[in-house]
């Protein structure tokens, strides 16, 4: 595996509370999170998987991993941008996610890229 730091994969994270979706009464929180990667390297990359780590106010911790994201492993060109939206339900209001990109340079090396860990709250409950 190559050293990420060669690539500067810039990942940002929205995150929204989906009500409607979701049912307070039978402990169950709906949110979507959107993922914007930009290519702020040199080198057209791959993304190939990715790992998630879910953690819920009760400790509980969800591991997901798997081929790409949203069906596709797209190819993120010099000074471009990818984003999606996707989504994880929770036992309870809070909790936080975090994880891990692998991707692949148009040569065939292989990094990881860091998913900075952010919170999943039901409005008004965090301060």
């Amino acid at each position: 595996m190559e050293d990420s730091s060669r690539y500067r994969i810039q990942v940002s994270v929205q995150v929204r509370y989906l009500a409607d979706q979701s049912d307070e009464a039978d402990n169950r929180y709906v949110f979507a999170y959107t993922i914007t990667l930009t290519n702020e390297g040199e080198r057209a990359v791959q993304l190939l998987s990715r790992h998630w780590i879910i953690n819920d106010a009760n400790n509980h911790v969800q591991e997901v991993r798997g081929k790409g994201v949203v069906g596709e492993q797209p190819v993120i060109k010099p000074g471009q941008s990818f984003e999606y939206t996707s989504g994880t339900v929770l036992a309870t209001q809070v909790g936080t996610m975090s994880g891990s990109y692998q991707m692949q340079v148009e040569d065939g090396g292989e990094f990881s890229v860091p998913i900075p860990q952010f919170v999943l709250s039901v409005p008004r409950v965090l301060h």
